[in-house]
């Protein structure tokens, strides 16, 4: 039965907004007591979170389809709706995030990071919110939003400050056995090791982990024996030890022709040049052992390496070389740039941005308008209800889509498509036009509770008018 994945599919979705009320107050002898509808909840997020107690992904693995809770509808007499629920899934130090193409996400190092993979969609407001000096009573709400869907890949990269690389059966999990209080399997066969063996060595005032992880075999850049699954761990590493045999059986190997073919494995997998390395002559304590650590070690010198002779079960040389990898190590840290404070970073928009595009399909005949704002009022919009359209058709005047439509070339009756071409809403278009029933005014415009008004007033209600959109944005947020 499968213990260790480091590698999984998993698909989120974050939770929907609530739908937003439209609902009128109503008591004894005031039948129209104003509008009093509430907004919906938020929907939850899907968020990701290193733990330092989880050390795989086998729990995505059984269960890769997870989705954080929807936001509830407001209802009448201003109650608002409750936000959704929040899924928050914990993942092991050093998982990286990408999207099926394979473009990296997020990389997660360090207890307490956090990724965002899916967001909520943000509730509708209700009517009591959408109440205006020049809509009195709308009749209408908006809609939730959607929450995000998305199908993300997980990779676990190990975090260790040293890898253990070598044929299988050189020896690594011994060694790992015996310098730290890991318990890998042991066994005189290959292949013993399926998934990566972590210790935590101390060598004077350093503390640095240890990684022992499945062995390579020649090929294993392209995915041979254990491949990927073994090169994809070393990738944190500080520094690099080829664990060499001394006393294989085999006829056709010999301790330096196989750390020329890992070697050659590294160079294709890419990425690991800048590694330092470090060369261990392992089981010296078979006579034949020795005798071939003393014949080769000069060459091994000669090319640069600083050469080690171990033996893992009579535990020969084991104090040298983990104060070696200690000195390595604290060395690679004291490299590493200090972490510096949060920083917020500001990026103003550009002052010609104008939150759209606005482009012409010629394959489909029809003028497609993109952008952040205006694809999510159509989702926010009932189309069933007139005054609900007419205020869609204000907010878009409001933004610039109707001057820009114009300046594009389109003309009365041409098709409008907003939205991707998959999932847009088409209409023909009208500049000017006057949405909803008869008895509406202007768009979005509800005359049923208003009396005559005063030249005095009038006067008061444009001005009004002037400051809206900017009185909306400081109690409710960008719409």
């Amino acid at each position: 039965m499968t213990t260790f994945v480091d590698r999984v599919e998993l698909h989120v979705a974050a939770g929907n907004g609530g739908h937003g009320c439209a609902s009128v107050h109503r008591e004894k002898f005031k039948p129209l007591g104003g509008p009093d509808g509430g907004n919906g909840g938020r929907g939850g997020d899907v968020t990701l979170v290193v733990d330092q107690s989880v050390t795989t992904l086998l729990e995505y693995h059984h269960s890769p389809h997870r989705k954080a809770t929807n936001g509830q509808p407001g209802a009448g007499d201003n109650r608002s709706g409750k936000d959704g629920q929040d899924l928050v899934l914990p993942v092991p130090d050093g998982t990286v995030v990408l999207d099926k193409q394979g473009n990296v996400l997020a990389d997660l190092v360090g207890e307490g990071t956090t990724y965002i993979a899916g967001q909520g969609g943000r509730g509708g407001l209700g009517n009591a919110a959408l109440a205006s000096a020049r809509r009195k009573a709308p009749g209408f709400a908006l809609l939730g939003v959607p929450g995000e869907s998305a199908d993300i890949v997980l990779e676990l990269k190990t975090v260790a400050d040293v890898a253990l690389v070598g044929y299988p059966s050189a020896g690594k999990s011994s060694l790992i056995s015996v310098l730290s209080a890991a318990k890998p399997k042991i066994a005189d066969y290959p292949f013993t090791t399926l998934v990566p063996n972590l210790g935590v060595v101390t060598a004077g005032s350093t503390v640095y982990t240890i990684a022992d992880v499945p062995g390579l075999i020649p090929g294993a850049s392209q995915g041979k024996g254990l491949g990927l699954e073994f090169l994809r761990h070393v990738e944190r590493c500080s520094v690099l030890v080829h664990v060499l045999d001394t006393a294989t059986l085999e006829s056709d190997r010999d301790p330096v022709s196989d750390l020329d073919i890992i070697e050659e494995e590294l160079k294709q997998y890419g990425g690991l040049d800048d590694r330092p390395r470090i060369v261990v002559l392992n089981k010296i304590d078979i006579p034949d052992g020795q005798d071939l650590a003393d014949m080769i070690r000069p060459e091994l010198e000669e090319r640069g390496y600083q050469v080690f002779e171990v033996s893992a079960v009579a535990r020969t040389g084991l104090k040298e070389l983990s104060f070696a990898l200690a000195g390595i190590v604290a060395e690679s840290r004291a490299a590493k740039p200090k972490e510096e404070a949060t920083r917020i970073v500001i990026r103003p928009k550009a002052v010609d941005d104008a939150g759209f595009t606005v482009t012409f399909d010629e394959a489909n005949e029809v003028y497609r308008v993109r952008g952040e704002k205006p694809e999510r009022w159509i989702r926010q919009t009932d189309f069933n209800n007139d005054e609900a359209v007419g205020y869609l058709a204000d907010r878009l005047n409001r933004l610039g889509v109707e001057d820009a439509l114009m300046k594009a070339g389109a003309r009365t009756g041409d098709g409008v498509a907003i939205g991707p071409e998959e999932n847009a809403v088409v209409f023909d278009w009208e500049p000017t036009m006057m949405a909803g029933a008869e008895m509406l005014g202007r768009r979005g415009e509800d005359h049923r509770l208003e009396a005559p008004r005063p030249a005095a007033q009038r006067r008061r209600d444009r001005d009004a008018e002037r400051d809206e959109a900017e009185q909306e944005f400081k109690e409710f947020g960008p719409f």
